[in-house]
Parts: structure tokens; sequence; C-alpha cells
């Protein structure tokens, strides 16, 4: 037993790195740590942002021949696109008037079925009228008949 204070291993500092193999300077270092390749300047690519006036901005225009397959696809063309909107309107139109007929022929069915009503009303009126007064009147006949018996 020394009395020299035990010393512990230490990590091996990165500044002092030493590519020898020896294992008497350090006994944990068994390789030399790899350095990273160095990476090629590039040059740079500018900014993204295209001013709006520009030409690069918007849809691109292509030619194609006409064997190309992108030059047989079915596109319609603006006389196409008119008469499909015009016979979308057409059928709108026609679908319109109808729901507009449907709604005046439920209109005039709720009037003739409000007149009804309406009618027999007033004639339930009348005959519960009616009734009462042959009651009341059966009532004062059939008193006065008793008195006279």
């Amino acid at each position: 037993m020394s009395n020299e204070p035990a010393t512990t291993p230490t990590k091996p500092n990165l500044s002092e790195r030493s590519d020898s193999t020896s294992s008497s300077d350090n006994p944990e270092m068994h390789a030399p740590i790899p350095l990273r390749p160095r990476l090629v300047s590039r040059k740079s690519s500018g900014t993204l942002i295209v001013p709006r006036d520009s030409i690069e901005v918007g849809p691109v225009e292509h030619e194609y021949e006409a064997d190309d397959v992108r030059a047989m696809s079915p596109r319609r063309t603006s006389e196409d696109l008119e008469n499909l909107g015009r016979e979308a309107r057409e059928e709108l139109h026609k679908h319109a008037r109808a729901l507009q007929e449907s709604l005046l022929m439920l209109f005039n069915r709720i009037e003739a079925v409000k007149e009804e009503h309406d009618k027999l009303d007033s004639n339930n009126k009348f005959l519960q009228k009616y009734i009462g007064d042959l009651m009341s009147t059966s009532k004062i006949t059939s008193s006065s008949s008793r008195g006279r018996k």
C-alpha cells in the first residue's frame, strides 16, 4: 500500500488526441476517432420567390405531336363547354318550372280543402243550432203537455 492517491482513468481530451497505438499513453483508447469528410462548397440556389408578373408564373402551354397519346385525349373545346353549360341551364330551368307547378298545385289543393272545411264547419254550426232549438222546443212541449193532463 502506497501513500499515493488512487487515480481513476479519464476520457481522453480530443484536442490531445494522438494517432499512436501505444498502450502506455492511454490504456482505454483503442482506435483513433475518425474525422468527418469535408463538404464541398456549393453555390447558393438563390431565392425561390418569383415575382407575380414573371413569365414563369402560371400554366405552361404544351404542344404535342399528332401521334402523342396526350394529344389524342378527349379534351373538350370551348364550344363543347358552352353546349354543356347551356344544356345544364335548360335542365335546371325545366326542373325549376316543374317544382313551381307542383307547388302551385299543392297551394290550390290546400285552398280547396280550406274552403271545404269552412263550408263543413258552417254546416256543423247550423246543425248544432237546429238540434239545440229542437231540444228546447221539445222540452217546452213536454212540460206543457204534462201540465194539461
